[in-house]
């Protein structure tokens, strides 16, 4: 069984005492928010755990779901986290702060890479999302490619109520698809997003009923394997650099892209 350093430490748990599961089917690979009776809330271990598959994730892989067990998607930080004692072998917020700021920020750091590799332009990454997704939860579905919602989702952006910040790569995409009026206005005041509305503002690529949502994901799984990886690559990553080239840049970029890809389909190059 696959084993994480629990919390940046030295020690090692398995991802089944993390709360994870992590399978593979061919191109497809599913990992689990398996804590349903804890609403599937994440922890430090959680994300180193999340860093070590995208680390380890097979090369034939290209279709990426994330879904919770039971209910709720993700409720979000493990409340623990906000207590003295913390999470056992983790510490807690309380703990951390004692840390110098350069240590605190490279803890950070290593919990964002839990996030980070979804965005690869090798693969596309699915967010399953049912119930709440609050917080880390919304974070981590804003941190995948796609999003596919049940009809009973409730996205929060949830941490500045709690006098945080969200710190794990959500605010960007959250802005790039709001707008910022829009993401300011759903992260400040902490409201809880439908489904319906979530599809309005472009968080949901689809919303379908809770019944429904694993065969929806498969659906999409099976349409986006229906295009040529060298292609899909290739296009995802033009696609991801466009808002921050001109037109100029971006036209440059798409002829650099298709004189690989021709040469790559007519001339074995």
């Amino acid at each position: 069984m696959a084993e994480v350093a629990l919390g940046g430490s030295a020690e090692k748990i398995s991802l089944e005492e993390v709360g994870l599961r992590y399978e593979v089917d061919g191109e497809i690979a599913t990992i689990t928010l398996d804590r349903p009776d804890k609403r599937n809330a994440q922890t430090f271990a959680t994300w180193s755990a999340l860093a070590q598959i995208g680390d380890s994730l097979p090369q034939q892989v290209r279709i990426v779901v994330v879904k919770g067990e039971g209910p709720s998607f993700s409720a979000g930080i493990d409340l623990r986290m906000f207590t003295p004692e913390g999470v056992p072998g983790q510490g807690s917020f309380a703990s951390s702060a004692t840390l110098d700021s350069s240590a605190f920020e490279q803890r950070i750091a290593q919990a964002q890479q839990g996030f980070l590799w979804l965005r690869r332009p090798d693969i596309v990454s699915i967010a399953a999302v049912q119930g709440h997704a609050v917080g880390a939860g919304f974070q981590l579905a804003l941190a995948c490619d796609l999003r596919v919602l049940a009809d009973d989702a409730k996205l929060c952006m949830k941490e500045p109520a709690l006098g945080l910040v969200p710190d794990l790569t959500g605010t960007k995409p959250l802005v790039d698809i709001v707008g910022l009026p829009r993401a300011v206005e759903i992260c400040l005041t902490a409201r809880t997003v439908g489904a319906e509305e979530a599809a309005r503002l472009g968080l949901a690529e689809l919303v379908v009923a809770p019944e429904d949502l694993a065969r929806a994901v498969q659906d999409l799984a099976a349409a986006l394997l229906a295009t040529d990886r060298g292609a899909a690559t290739a296009t995802k990553r033009l696609l991801q650099g466009a808002s921050g080239r001109t037109l100029e840049e971006q036209s440059a970029a798409e002829r650099r892209e298709q004189v690989v890809r021709v040469k790559t389909l007519f001339a074995g190059s």
